[in-house]
């Protein structure tokens, strides 16, 4: 799906977050999480609102990019979508910003949560493909313990399993027992060192 919407945002992202890089094998540029993001939110719905918004999603949250800026440029659904989904930057506890997170999700919207859950399936996917064979790299450039890793997963997918219908439930879920499973195997590697 291509639109000059879509367009005007692929491009606000990659100026945005130019110079940014991705935790992980490589340090692949940023930009090709928004990109991920995007596609894998495409495969579940065709609103062109929810597109822009996952290739917007990071932008508040990790870019000088306001939110006054946002609604002028994309307009008030899309600017909906990413406040919602941007974690508050004052607050600098791990675990306090994520339950902040996961208390905006439980008041969001099925756009927002189909962005959310498209986020959640490209970072997990990309943590257990780049840190399969380097669990000690992921305890070190992840913040939070193992243990808080998974509640806050599982916090999240108790969230998006009670409040959204959408098929990407289902992928997210797929994709959570595949990251529970990498999770357990670095825990059970610590506890055998």
């Amino acid at each position: 799906m291509y639109t000059p919407k879509i367009e005007k945002a692929l491009r606000a992202a990659s100026l945005l977050h130019e110079g940014q890089y991705r935790k992980g094998l490589g340090k692949p540029p940023y930009v090709t999480h928004l990109v991920a993001v995007a596609m894998i939110s495409l495969e579940f719905t065709n609103e062109e609102d929810i597109i822009v918004a996952a290739l917007l999603h990071d932008t508040i949250e990790d870019t000088p990019y306001t939110v006054k800026e946002l609604e002028e440029d994309f307009g008030e659904k899309v600017c909906d979508i990413v406040v919602t989904l941007s974690e508050p930057k004052e607050v600098s506890d791990w675990k306090e910003r994520k339950d902040c997170y996961l208390n905006q999700l439980r008041k969001a919207s099925p756009k927002a949560l189909i962005v959310a859950c498209a986020d959640k399936i490209h970072n997990m996917h990309s943590i257990v493909d780049d840190y399969k064979d380097h669990e000690d790299r992921f305890i070190r450039e992840f913040g939070g313990s193992l243990s808080q890793r998974l509640e806050q997963y599982q916090n999240f997918a108790n969230i998006v399993n009670k409040q959204l219908e959408n098929d990407i439930v289902h992928e997210f879920n797929r994709v959570f027992n595949l990251y529970k499973d990498f999770l357990v195997d670095i825990e059970n590697n610590n506890v055998s060192n």
